[in-house]
């Protein structure tokens, strides 16, 4: 595949706005806009970092303690494992599987209608309703980890009856009364498909009708542009290296414009082996078992919801399935590195590269 040169026009009067623009903005301001960064390690089970610009760090650290807290918020409503005081979240949806409807708090609503909405898009692939099949390997990821000369797979068979519980048509949802009953005793909810790429994107919106700009917000492999930079220029951000994933090695960079979001789903970070296989913790509906071939699938898109779930369906799809799925979604481009170190691209992604044209 060929990248393309693109050529740029300039045009006078517009550059001459930009730097009168930016003129002012400096006498206004009276400093220089400097990058500053926050980490955070309690939010959604992974490595949240905030970068942005700013003329001083302590207004950069009141911005990013607002965006903090605000996704402070989605991670303790979207939590399936603990319990906080005076807040239904969906572990008490699925405590209370078979028994009862839960009073919730509307962006859970809203969460669960997009994970509908994404398995539908995703034939299925993508699906909140496999709890029950998803907590079996997450035991036996942490006890495996734990414990590696006795690492073991699910039971095949506890595995075949948790498959039996993740009909999504059971999960009834009734927007009016603000409730949702998951219809099957055994059914439970996992939204770690979609959870953070929906909290990244609502948090991003508040934060960019705050005021708050020029800031990259990622969490874990969710990438968020919100606002523009200060100098107007594409945000550069990196796709990790498989091979080299504690070292942070990036593979490629690219260019994400405002408003975008870049989601990444890979088989090297959360694994464990077993008789020297590994086993990552992406697990196709149809199999029951972690997908194959491939080492990550990046997505580019607009909404960073519909990133997330596309990300993780197509991981789990062959390639050329994988690429029509998103081929036929508007605005959205992808890149995958297969298991065999072979890289391929829509069009629309590899024009991103930074090293395009090179």
């Amino acid at each position: 595949m060929n990248r393309k040169d693109a050529a740029a026009k300039i045009i006078t009067p517009l550059v001459v706005v930009l730097i009168v623009a930016l003129i002012l903005y400096r006498l206004v301001s009276g400093k220089e806009q400097e990058r500053y960064t926050v980490t955070y390690l309690d939010l959604f089970d992974t490595v949240t970092e905030i970068s942005g610009y700013s003329s001083d760090r302590g207004t950069f650290n009141e911005e990013a303690d607002k965006i903090y807290h605000s996704l402070r918020q989605y991670n303790d409503l979207y939590d399936i494992y603990n319990d906080y005081e005076g807040l239904s979240n969906i572990k008490t949806i699925n405590d209370n599987a078979g028994k009862a409807p839960v009073e919730v708090d509307e962006r859970i609503i809203d969460l669960l209608l997009l994970g509908k909405d994404m398995y539908a898009q995703t034939d299925g692939m993508t699906n909140i309703a496999m709890g029950s099949v998803l907590s079996l390997w997450h035991d036996a990821r942490i006890e495996s980890l734990e414990d590696p000369a006795h690492s073991h797979l699910p039971d095949p068979e506890a595995l075949k009856d948790a498959g039996q519980h993740m009909n999504i048509n059971d999960v009834i949802i009734d927007e009016k009364k603000g409730t949702v009953f998951l219809r099957d005793p055994e059914m439970r909810l996992d939204v770690g498909a979609v959870a953070k790429g929906y909290a990244a994107q609502c948090v991003a919106k508040e934060a960019e009708e705050n005021g708050i700009k020029g800031v990259l917000l990622s969490l874990g492999g969710n990438v968020v542009t919100i606002g523009e930079k200060p100098d107007r220029k594409p945000y550069n951000v990196g796709i990790q290296d498989p091979d080299a994933p504690n070292e942070e090695r990036v593979m490629e960079g690219l260019n994400l414009y405002e408003g975008e979001s870049l989601v990444t789903s890979g088989n090297y970070q959360r694994y464990f082996e077993v008789d020297g296989k590994k086993y990552c913790h992406i697990i196709s509906p149809h199999t029951l078992y972690p997908g194959e071939g491939v080492r990550s699938v990046s997505i580019i898109a607009k909404d960073s919801a519909e990133a997330d779930a596309f990300s993780t369906a197509v991981f789990l799809m062959p390639y050329e399935e994988g690429r029509k799925a998103v081929i036929k979604k508007d605005e959205m481009e992808a890149m995958w590195i297969m298991e065999n170190g072979e890289v391929y691209y829509t069009d629309g992604f590899e024009e991103r590269l930074l090293d395009n044209g090179k």
